[in-house]
């Protein structure tokens, strides 16, 4: 690859680079690409690369923390020549909901129904309506952020009666493997309860999988993701 590390030139070869693997797994599937919406995990990554991915063609970008996003999405703003939509992918504290819901068009991590209710009076009191996505924890990790799928039909249903949240699909961070193909039988399986919930109360609006991320998301497509997660394979290693 051509350029230093983290340079403009080399992150619009990496982004063609991740496109290009997600075609081929699409059309593996028999889906067409761009069923597939690539979001840059810029989580850690020094603004400049966020910046540089917008303009390399990422419309989506993901961060983890509230605090970190602010400054990095305000610098982005200023500078880019177009806005991307911006996601919270990780998990989010009840005290900083206000927060969220002025950085971010969606929250791909809403897991508990106090969070739901604080995103829904936030977002009412705003004037708005809040994308969400369900996260799931299909490992049952107790550790690990998500809702048990078990919970997730009454977390959606509370949800969907939520005035000021809109419920358009499921995520989830499968345990890591090494080897990604171990990942498939998770992506199946949020695939399985996304195809359910559709026509469960307050599943009427799902339409996307949040799934996959550099070591698998092109496995994560061919099991139907709409919605996939890159960090590293787009900005390369996240500094330490």
């Amino acid at each position: 690859m051509s350029g230093a590390a983290g340079a403009p030139e080399s992150i619009r070869e990496r982004v063609a680079a991740v496109r290009a693997r997600i075609a081929e797994a699409a059309r593996r599937a028999g889906r067409e690409p761009d069923e597939v919406t690539l979001v840059g995990a810029s989580k850690r990554m020094p603004r400049e690369l966020a910046l540089a991915a917008v303009e390399a063609g990422v419309e989506h970008l993901g961060e983890n923390y509230v605090q970190e996003a602010a400054s990095k999405i305000a610098w982005v703003a200023e500078r880019a020549s177009r806005t991307p939509t911006w996601h919270l992918i990780g998990r989010l504290q009840r005290n900083k909901a206000r927060d969220a819901l002025r950085l971010f068009q969606m929250v791909e991590t809403v897991d508990r129904p106090s969070l739901a209710r604080e995103l829904a009076r936030r977002a009412e009191d705003a004037g708005r309506i809040l994308p969400v996505l369900l996260q799931v924890n299909l490992s049952e990790e107790p550790q690990k952020a998500g809702a048990a799928a078990a919970d997730v039909p009454a977390l959606l249903e509370l949800c969907g009666g939520q005035a000021g949240l809109r419920v358009e699909g499921l995520m989830t961070i499968p345990a890591p493997e090494e080897d990604p193909e171990r990942c498939r039988p998770a992506f199946a399986r949020l695939r399985e309860l996304y195809e359910r919930l559709r026509g469960e109360p307050g599943g009427e609006h799902l339409r996307e999988l949040s799934m996959g991320m550099s070591g698998d998301y092109a496995i994560a497509v061919e099991e139907g993701a709409t919605l996939v997660r890159v960090g590293t394979a787009l900005f390369g290693p996240r500094p330490a």
